[in-house]
């Protein structure tokens, strides 16, 4: 029913307690783990009437409630609406004359569709609730889907069209004028919103020499779809080039850029990244959909020795926390999360980002730009006379920016950052390694996350097995020591698109730095060491924390060797 605010729903399920609260967040985990809607999943189960639940919604936000979706409408209203708007926003108009005009609305929750309507529209806006399902239906018999499929477009194409002349060189505006031809505009729309329907977190379009390859990247792994003829890889980068604003003239360089796209209305952002190659320009688009994010830490799902650890150590009033880990592990979102829980009006926060990926209600967010001049060190010199309490630096890379949170940290404030190491400990040999005086990272450094992102085990086609005794071992569990536990796999099935995996799940090693650790930094102990020590104190490791996933039946032993 909400694809896209499902945390939305949560919040407004437990603040009106129509969920038991232990049921409540095992319906979220399912609602994560299979991508099906919080309120789907509420619904299917029997816990509240469909119809109990829209009107309740309707009261929460104050919209009024159309119990029955007509099937007759008026012509002037349909006239109003274009087809585009309607998809896009899920609306249909139910009234209009020429200055106003009320709407059927399928998201309650998009708060910028009133505003973004209105100004389309040139109407005064009013909107009401019903049920979405019904909404669409009606949406689909008025204005047609008008979602062909890629490869009904592919054919509709005329490759040759985009052939430059023998031997000739292909002018900007020729460029342009392949950009924006509609069946190209409507092959890039197609690809995003296929990807962002299936949650993908990047789209790689790559030329070689006898093809073109796209791929998305979804729960961590690759997948590649039918690809488009060689003879389109052209028209298609020049389209993102001039959706991002770049210059598609220029293919010998690298150059980057950001899209802002409404799809299914809610607002999307992709991050831009073109890289000239062998064979054409190779361009990635990041796509950066804070609703599919969840960027609350309590829906992380972090044991809970780890959360309580996050949740004393970033209330304090000044020190070190750094999230470690490789790229594309969660380590900005962890931070979000930390800030989320902060983030409130009596202090002030400042963030700087390479770039920033989600914009957060009342934090000053700085995108940093080195080619000005403002490097991670530049602004955080600036942010200390800006009289902070919370800074977050997207990542310490040099030894300037290292000493400058140090010394943040010292006169005052919390310093949040990322560091790319493989395990919690490395993050202190890392800073020394950067020039970092030992005994200042002992003073002030209070914690280190590391933490890795498996795929979940789909719930759809979950199968109960017995791992062979080889593979058993590389995780160190001899088999007559298995005894009555259940491994888990996903035979694959058409949710998971045959992969047998759905969603992912974050895998924790939470470094409290205490006495004894830091007098093991003030002496320059080896990362085995320090590693040890905070062993013996209780640390659970990465791989550690990978078992407990295994034995919950989240995930695979393969995906935990795999990642730690």
């Amino acid at each position: 029913m909400f694809p896209s605010h499902s945390t939305a729903i949560y919040e407004f399920l437990k603040e009106h307690r129509l969920v038991d609260p232990a049921q409540l967040d095992a319906l979220n985990e399912e609602h994560k783990a299979t991508g099906k809607p919080l309120a789907d999943v509420v619904v299917d189960l029997g816990i509240i009437e469909k119809s109990d639940l829209l009107q309740r919604i309707s009261q929460h936000l104050g919209y009024d409630y159309v119990r029955e979706v007509p099937v007759q409408f008026p012509g002037e209203a349909i006239a109003a609406v274009t087809g585009k708007l309607a998809r896009d926003y899920g609306v249909m108009p139910i009234r209009a004359d020429d200055s106003s005009i009320d709407l059927l609305v399928t998201d309650p929750f998009n708060t910028q569709a009133v505003d973004d309507l209105a100004f389309a529209l040139d109407r005064n806006v009013r909107l009401f609730f019903a049920d979405p399902d019904k909404i669409d239906i009606q949406i689909k018999q008025h204005y047609g889907e008008d979602q062909e499929s890629i490869d009904d477009l592919l054919q509709e194409i005329k490759t040759d069209s985009f052939a430059p002349g023998e031997g000739r060189e292909l002018s900007e505006r020729d460029l342009e004028s392949m950009a924006e031809q509609t069946p190209i505009i409507k092959f890039v729309n197609l690809v995003i919103g296929q990807a962002i329907r299936d949650k993908a977190s990047d789209i790689h379009f790559e030329p070689f020499e006898h093809e073109f390859k796209i791929r998305y990247r979804i729960d961590g792994a690759l997948y590649e779809m039918a690809p488009p003829p060689k003879a389109l890889a052209l028209p298609i980068i020049s389209r993102i080039k001039v959706l991002a604003s770049l210059n598609i003239a220029e293919r010998r360089v690298p150059q980057d850029g950001r899209i802002k796209i409404t799809i299914g209305g809610r607002v999307v952002d992709l991050r831009v990244s073109t890289l000239p190659t062998q064979f054409g320009e190779s361009v990635v688009l990041r796509v950066l959909d804070q609703s599919a994010v969840q960027l609350d830490i309590t829906q992380l799902g972090m044991p809970e020795d780890v959360f309580n650890g996050i949740q004393e150590t970033v209330r304090r009033p000044n020190g070190i926390f750094i999230a470690t880990g490789p790229t594309g592990c969660g380590k900005t979102t962890t931070l979000y999360s930390c800030l989320r829980i902060i983030n409130t009006v009596d202090l002030k926060l400042l963030t700087a980002e390479d770039p920033v990926e989600y914009d957060i209600e009342g934090i000053m967010q700085v995108p940093v730009n080195p080619h000005v001049g403002l490097t991670f060190a530049a602004a955080l010199r600036s942010f200390l006379r800006q009289d902070p309490d919370v800074i977050m630096v997207g990542e310490i890379r040099d030894l300037e920016t290292a000493q400058i949170s140090i010394q943040a940290s010292l006169t005052g404030h919390l310093v949040l950052s990322t560091l790319h190491t493989n395990d919690s400990a490395g993050a202190v040999t890392r800073l020394i390694d950067m020039g970092v005086e030992s005994f200042l990272i002992a003073s002030t450094l209070e914690a280190v996350i590391a933490q890795r992102l498996v795929r979940r085990v789909c719930l759809h086609c979950k199968s109960s097995y017995l791992p062979p005794a080889d593979l058993l071992s590389q995780v160190g569990i001899a088999r007559e020591s298995v005894g009555d536990r259940q491994f888990y796999y996903g035979r694959g099935c058409p949710s998971c698109s045959q992969s047998g995996y759905r969603g992912r799940l974050g895998i924790y090693e939470w470094l409290r730095i205490s006495e004894p650790v830091r007098d093991l930094i003030t002496a320059k102990a080896p990362t085995l060491v320090i590693r040890q020590k905070a062993i013996e104190q209780g640390m659970r490791t990465l791989r550690d924390d990978g078992m407990r996933a295994i034995f919950d039946g989240h995930t695979t032993i393969e995906e935990v060797i795999k990642y730690t």
